[in-house]
């Protein structure tokens, strides 16, 4: 439709992403797009090449380096579920684009430990790499020098190396440099809490995993580049 059309192109002028991140951005809202038809009507409105004078200011952009599946993103989200809080950590795999969600009623550093090792037994692959934002489930980094415990490792480190796995911090004040996870975090945002009314947190938990199976399995994410 004439609406579609004045979708894509806006969408395509605003943020010129490349075709396959525009086709998994639109997919939800124009159900019958496919990326044939993304393409010819980016041609028909003569957007399917970028402009010349920002063609320039990719080479500025630092990209983000390839990595073979087992960098994992991992953050913790809050909201409220008629009136009560709830933290929702998620891991996504920088390159499957896999996702991993549990919904607990804290952020200690205690369940941030178990969470990763159940992260851990649900990816299929080994996870090599962690990266996380400086919150004090994740690390004793935010802390004052004279608060920091002595000696002593934190939970969430503690697993890390008993796997060998790499735990990367985010720059403070930096929440972009975590952006995998932050954007997803908006995806699931748009389709359960913003979308739909919850009675309590048990039946917003059903409807999330439920949600999150089908974007695992049945979304249409970029190909691997293997």
């Amino acid at each position: 439709s004439l609406e579609d059309e004045c979708l894509i192109c806006q969408t395509r002028k605003t943020t010129w992403l490349g075709l396959d991140d525009l086709l998994i951005i639109l997919k939800n809202k124009i159900p019958k797009l496919t990326r044939s038809n993304l393409h010819r009507c980016l041609q028909r409105n003569g957007l399917s090449t970028k402009p010349p004078e920002l063609e320039g200011e990719k080479n500025k952009k630092k990209n983000f380096k390839d990595y073979p599946p087992g960098f994992l993103h991992i953050d913790t989200a809050e909201t409220y579920i008629n009136k009560k809080k709830a933290y929702i950590f998620v891991s996504i795999d920088r390159t499957t684009k896999y996702v991993y969600i549990e919904i607990h009623d804290n952020k200690r550093q205690e369940t941030a430990k178990q969470f990763l090792k159940n992260t851990i037994e649900e990816y299929p692959y080994t996870i090599n790499k962690i990266l996380t934002d400086n919150g004090s489930e994740y690390t004793y980094a935010a802390l004052l020098p004279h608060l920091k415990p002595k000696n002593k490792k934190h939970l969430f480190d503690e697993v890390c190396e008993e796997n060998n796995i790499q735990h990367r911090l985010t720059k403070f004040k930096h929440p972009w440099t975590n952006g995998q996870v932050e954007r997803f975090n908006r995806t699931w945002k748009e389709n359960t809490i913003k979308k739909y009314h919850y009675e309590n947190v048990e039946e917003f938990r059903k409807h999330i995993l439920f949600w999150v199976a089908d974007y695992n399995f049945n979304k249409k994410l970029k190909s691997l580049k293997l």
